[in-house]
């Protein structure tokens, strides 16, 4: 490990969970799984103890720490998108829990939260013209996944329908 490595605690399933996400992101892999030597209060010796993966490039961790603490909206990650069909692509693997998605925001089966952020969204919030940025924004908070091309015509002043 080099660098700050963000570690996520799971309830027995870290190399389950670590699993699943590389098959979701590209630029991704299981690194290691490290065994406990013995047993210990949420598993067994021989059980995954620590798992590190890599998302994207970046390095993570998952722990399999036992059932004391879940995950919350306190800490999400980010996943960048240019095109509707990626942002489709990650919410249609990744979301769980339909009725938790709000504005691109979604859970997935493991309890953590993701958020897609489509670039051109952030583009439009950009905008010099402070009026597109604020009817893409409000466009924005009325969606629970995004739509690229309902923002992109609600900054442009163009009525849904």
């Amino acid at each position: 490990m080099s660098g700050i490595t963000p570690c996520l605690w799971f309830d027995g399933n870290a190399e389950e969970a670590a699993a699943f996400y590389v098959s979701v992101f590209p630029d991704s892999r299981v690194d290691a799984v490290h065994r406990a030597p013995g047993d210990y209060p949420s598993g067994k010796a021989g059980g995954a103890l620590l798992v590190e993966f890599t998302l994207m490039g970046r390095p993570f961790s998952g722990l399999n720490g036992g059932p004391q603490f879940r995950f919350n909206e306190a800490v999400s990650f980010q996943i960048p998108v240019e095109t509707q069909a990626e942002a489709d692509r990650f919410a249609d693997a990744l979301s769980a829990v339909p009725e938790a998605e709000q504005c691109g925001w979604i859970k997935d089966r493991f309890g953590v939260s993701w958020q897609i952020v489509p670039r051109p969204l952030l583009r439009l919030f950009g905008d010099p013209d402070r009026a597109r940025a604020k009817r893409a924004f409000e466009a924005m908070m009325g969606m629970k996944r995004l739509d690229i091309a309902a923002l992109q015509r609600a900054a442009d002043g163009v009525a849904a329908g």
